[in-house]
């Protein structure tokens, strides 16, 4: 692999014309399924060459087709339907005018989040496929040699499609786990990585397990390594990306779980690839968790530090992004480090807090400062 490779968490601007067409599907609106894959098709290819062209090694299709990146399983699976609760984050709740700025400025995704209201059973894989197919076409006729696709964890399928159906919360990963080995498989078969987005390791802590105590939350985020593990069982090793988070949002962040905490739950996941947050504000000291832990991190891992934030419009100087890739290769060595960004910079269709054309200025922004650090 080469030294300090280059690549990002997933989610890319989509265009306007790309979120009409998922807003209408969205909204149950009339709209032509062969002008809906044609719109998709060329939008992957566009974004695909961007990234090419912004020094990118390891692409994605930018999550295009998709109007989250854990809700879009409602479009793909049976046993979802109604809403559920949404709940702000405990930090906002903490400061409950920045909440009310942010709700009255429309800073907040409008979108489903159905319920399992009954058994989750996949579709088919059809609409993956196609995602596969765009994803591997604009690959081919841009030069990218490496590629991932994303797929929602059981775990943060649980956070956000809550369960009405199945007796326990344990049951429902259990399903959700059956339910998604497909995708899993279907993707890695493809020759493409699989990324599994997993802010439900630390981002529920905050949202959804508010009343237990980390030691209890630490039990709840085993049970979801547990279930997604149980999902990878036929999948290698090499081929599976983990990104965890603690919510993709501008905010105070002072209820997060520190990585200190979930560092032996990220570290039993069944993964080759790491990917975390370490550019913002509230996570950027943690680099010195993995310095203090490195006897902790098996030798099969492959460490993707966040070098670029994805909640700010500041473009990250390449010195910058050089500095914090060379702290984990300092731990690890450099051909065990990958250049990534902290998260999506299109976690929602339609919205994102970064323009899009900072956006792959800050992607190109990562490859200047990995070849700093490359070369030095």
């Amino acid at each position: 692999m080469t030294r300090y490779a280059t690549t990002h968490v997933g989610s890319l601007p989509r265009s306007q014309d790309v979120v009409d067409m998922i807003f209408a599907r969205e909204n149950n609106e009339p709209y032509e399924q062969a002008k809906f894959d044609a719109v998709m098709a060329d939008a992957v290819d566009k974004t695909v060459k961007k990234q090419v062209m912004a020094g990118v090694d390891m692409v994605s299709d930018g999550e295009t087709s998709k109007i989250s990146y854990a809700t879009y399983v409602k479009d793909r699976y049976t046993g979802f339907s109604g809403d559920s609760p949404r709940n702000a984050p405990a930090d906002l709740k903490q400061f409950p005018s920045f909440l009310k700025r942010i709700a009255d400025s429309g800073g907040t995704p409008q979108y489903a989040r159905p319920m399992c209201t009954g058994e989750v059973k996949s579709k088919g894989q059809g609409e993956l496929q196609k995602d596969i197919r765009h994803l591997k076409d604009a690959m081919a006729k841009h030069g990218a040699q490496q590629g991932f696709m994303n797929a929602a964890s059981p775990g943060v399928i649980s956070l956000f499609l809550q369960n009405d159906f199945y007796k326990t919360r344990d049951a429902y990963l259990a399903a959700l786990a059956d339910a998604m080995k497909a995708e899993y498989e279907e993707i890695v078969a493809s020759g493409l990585d699989l990324q599994l987005d997993c802010p439900d390791l630390a981002l529920s802590r905050h949202m959804l397990f508010t009343d237990l105590s980390d030691a209890e939350f630490l039990k709840v985020a085993e049970s979801h390594v547990e279930a997604l593990n149980h999902a990878l069982e036929n999948v290698p090793q090499e081929q599976v990306r983990i990104h965890i988070c603690w919510g993709n949002y501008e905010g105070p962040h002072v209820c997060d779980i520190d990585m200190n905490t979930v560092f032996p739950v990220l570290m039993k996941v069944k993964a080759s690839k790491l990917l975390f947050e370490t550019s913002n504000p509230r996570h950027a000291h943690e680099w010195t968790v993995f310095r203090d832990r490195k006897a902790e991190i098996p030798e099969d891992r492959i460490l993707v530090p966040g070098v670029v934030d994805t909640t700010t419009n500041f473009v990250e100087h390449p010195e910058v992004v050089a500095q914090r890739l060379e702290r984990f290769g300092d731990i690890v060595g450099a051909d065990r480090v990958i250049a990534g960004s902290d998260c999506g910079f299109g976690t929602f269709a339609g919205f994102g807090a970064v323009d899009p054309e900072i956006a792959f200025a800050k992607l190109e922004s990562l490859a200047k400062g990995a070849a700093l650090a490359r070369a030095r």
